[in-house]
């Protein structure tokens, strides 16, 4: 039996992984995680924004037939989530592990998400702002073995779905913006350097100037909390998948890396130590804090992350940060308490998780 006090929130539970937060594969130092995704309508059904209930319905009846469907199933072990039966705890914890959009779980039902299992590389979302958003996801920067990995997806799916298509304009969808190849390719990037020697600015313009958007943790909408940005192509008419994830693959992607690499290290070379306080401050008070709130958290992780990544920080797993970066987020964090709590005591559950990670 427990010795917590009925009062007490249980001890947190260990979420089961995400491919983006492996920190893992090429460049992982700076590109936390690609993704790409895809915006497919079903021919002869209007949008979903247009559509009536019954035929959202319809949409879901048949994605769920084809994505279920073990013998024609896109991934392995997929897992369908009916959002209207879905607590808001678990919508939102959807967001916060990047399997769905912050506008979807706000739309109109009926809503689902198709997962694959273990690992979520893949998720489909049913009825957002397209019938289908197909998205696929590896750790590093590996844009190319994600593409290649969706194609495959798409090609599967396509075989038994009729998706609207026109000769002269390609995918057709509910945003301008996507229409054509309806392809969207992003990285993850942890930008401490360049937010610290505050060059971040200069990436802002020189990506809209290439036409590319750079958003916060959660994509559109978003801010860039905790040093962690979202670089993706803003159009695709008229321009085909591959010469899309070319442009960052080969060219704007390695830029910014670069850049990123050369900021800390001038950092290391003429602000050493005011480098090592921000990184110490951060990670002692992580280990100390008694209120957390889930900006500060993200932000005292992104700089004790950049702390382990140049040898300034010892005795702190980077594996464990990452778990943070997840299980520090609200709906996380009441998943693990395994009811809602308001934001004081989640605060103080953060706090007390934090600390017991970190414990030496």
């Amino acid at each position: 039996m427990s010795g917590r006090g009925s009062g007490e929130p249980e001890p947190p539970r260990e979420p089961s992984p995400v491919e983006w937060l492996r920190g893992e594969g090429r460049d992982a130092d700076v590109v936390m995680s690609s993704r790409i995704r895809l915006a497919r309508n079903l021919a002869g059904i209007p949008f979903p924004n247009a559509a009536t209930r019954e035929q959202r319905l319809e949409v879901m009846t048949l994605a769920r037939a084809r994505l279920l469907d073990s013998s024609q199933a896109p991934g392995p072990g997929m897992r369908w989530i009916d959002l209207s039966d879905a607590r808001t705890i678990d919508r939102l914890a959807l967001v916060e592990r990047h399997l769905v959009s912050k506008q979807m779980v706000k739309g109109v039902e009926p809503r689902a998400v198709a997962v694959a299992e273990p690992g979520e590389r893949l998720s489909v979302m049913v009825n957002e702002e397209d019938h289908l958003r197909i998205q696929a996801m590896r750790s590093g920067f590996a844009l190319d073995e994600t593409w290649r990995f969706i194609d495959a997806v798409d090609d599967r799916l396509e075989a038994r779905l009729d998706f609207a298509y026109a000769p002269k304009l390609g995918y057709l969808t509910a945003c301008p913006t996507n229409v054509g190849a309806g392809i969207r390719v992003s990285v993850m990037l942890h930008l401490p350097g360049l937010k610290l020697t505050g060059e971040i600015e200069k990436v802002r313009r020189a990506a809209s100037k290439m036409n590319l958007a750079v958003r916060g943790f959660y994509g559109e909408g978003s801010e860039a909390v905790g040093d962690f940005f979202q670089l993706s192509n803003q159009t695709t008419l008229g321009r085909s998948e591959r010469e899309i994830i070319d442009d960052l693959e080969g060219q704007i992607v390695p830029q910014v890396i670069e850049y990123e690499r050369q900021a800390r290290e001038a950092m290391l070379r003429k602000r050493r130590m005011t480098l090592e306080d921000r990184v110490h401050r951060a990670a002692a008070t992580l280990r100390s804090a008694r209120l957390l709130s889930a900006d500060e958290s993200l932000q005292l992780l992104s700089l004790t992350r950049l702390g382990i990544l140049q040898g300034l920080v010892e005795g702190v797993d980077l594996r464990v940060v990452h778990r943070l970066v997840l299980l520090c987020q609200p709906a996380h964090l009441q998943q693990a308490a395994g009811r809602e709590i308001d934001q004081g005591e989640r605060r103080i559950l953060r706090a007390e998780l934090v600390r017991a990670a970190l414990a030496c």
